[in-house]
């Protein structure tokens, strides 16, 4: 496949570029100068339909949880408007998108894991201009599936993962947040499942494996026991340990109120494209044994 994605140094798009090459696809990446989400719609269409891609992943998106709230023009203007343009390029090209979401577009309040069908209410910035993106993106092109997912890391760029052993390099004791819960998911089991579903796109014409997706790791953990699996794997090889002191979200305040309940049901995509992402424990220890041998920056 040729794969035009979008958005060039963050975790998703570096595991992307890692397995897809592995897999003997022609990965393209468009990141800025070349590609500026926060630009003219035209531009972006532009660059897109340079590139003459077969599938497109939207992966480059505005992250800053907390600054969104400051710079809320730019976290739309990237998200949503971005977003739409380049949903708008997929169309005039006729090609698959994938189009990564978050768990952000929900409000943490449902006691159980949220199903692609649970009514959005997101508490922030991020999650409403991650939301307004979905809804540009859909309304410009039929060929997509929405993949919404959670509590990434990678042996890539900046995540949890990473500052935790930096951490457990500097302090006798870390305090985490304990009272949210999630899915941790490596960014390299979401780009295995993204070359699925884009080979299912480009196989099937049927709108069942269209829509909206959630792709998280199998099983759940608050911040304290993600935590403190990052710090077991790390001993196990070798790498730095600390011990993680447990706290509630109150006595860690942030600028952007973050969901109690981040936990997707992942069941749909299972059903549908056959895809199910590993525990996480299993794929965290593939990471930290490549950040603890050093192999990463």
């Amino acid at each position: 496949m040729r794969v035009l994605l979008t958005g060039r140094e963050g975790q998703v798009a570096r595991s992307l570029v890692e397995r897809g090459t592995a897999g003997g696809h022609d990965v393209i990446t468009l990141g800025r100068p070349d590609l500026d989400l926060a630009g003219e719609p035209e531009a972006i269409i532009a660059s897109i339909k340079a590139a003459d891609p077969e599938v497109i992943v939207s992966a480059a998106a505005y992250t800053a949880v907390d600054a969104a709230e400051r710079e809320q023009e730019l976290a739309f203007a990237i998200n949503e408007r971005g977003a739409g343009a380049v949903a708008r390029a997929a169309s005039m090209l006729a090609v698959p998108l994938i189009h990564l979401s978050t768990d952000y577009v929900f409000d943490g309040k449902k006691p159980s894991p949220y199903g692609e069908g649970d009514a959005v209410n997101p508490i922030g910035v991020y999650g409403a201009s991650k939301l307004a993106g979905e809804r540009a993106a859909i309304a410009a092109h039929q060929d997509i599936v929405i993949l919404r997912t959670a509590w990434i890391y990678s042996p890539f760029s900046s995540n949890f993962v990473k500052t935790m052993l930096r951490l457990a390099g500097e302090r006798g004791e870390v305090r985490v947040v304990a009272d949210q819960l999630g899915n941790p998911t490596s960014a390299l089991d979401i780009a295995d499942g993204i070359l699925t579903i884009a080979s299912n796109l480009m196989r099937s014409s049927e709108p069942l494996v269209r829509g909206v997706f959630h792709m998280c790791g199998a099983h759940e953990a608050s911040w304290a026991g993600f935590a403190e699996g990052i710090m077991e794997t790390s001993a196990l090889y070798g790498g730095p340990f600390t011990t993680i002191k447990p706290i509630g979200s109150a006595d860690y305040l942030t600028t952007a109120k973050r969901p109690a309940n981040s936990r997707l049901d992942c069941r749909k995509l299972e059903q549908i494209h056959g895809i199910r992402l590993p525990p996480w424990r299993e794929s965290l220890k593939a990471v930290v044994r490549r950040l603890v041998e050093g192999a990463e920056r």
